[in-house]
């Protein structure tokens, strides 16, 4: 799912894709996001940095923002209890609002 939304961004903030191209309204298929496109892909940049520091939160992230899997499915995937899910979203939470705030100030 995340890939999906961010190539989704990347597309329509590219300005040499679709130009003359007949539009179909996402609405029309299926509703998959209503964040904005800018705001997908900080998400996404945010992700990438975050893999780099720790992969696990990352994981967490994913499978239970993009997946919209529960604490106890998410444990399940990754082999590991459901506090350390509930600490790793909680702490990968934190560090991803961090970086957003951040990215945000940064782009003021």
């Amino acid at each position: 799912m995340r890939r999906i939304l961010t190539d989704q961004a990347r597309a329509r903030l590219s300005h040499k894709r679709g130009r003359g191209a007949q539009q179909v309204p996402l609405e029309a298929v299926a509703v998959v996001s209503t964040r904005s496109q800018p705001e997908v892909l900080a998400v996404d940049d945010a992700l990438n940095a975050l893999t780099k520091i720790d992969s696990r939160k990352s994981q967490v992230v994913e499978l239970r923002f993009f997946g919209g899997l529960s604490v106890e499915e998410t444990a399940e995937v990754l082999r590991v209890s459901p506090d350390t899910v509930v600490r790793d979203w909680k702490l990968a939470k934190a560090w991803l609002l961090r970086e957003l705030s951040r990215e945000t100030l940064d782009g003021c």
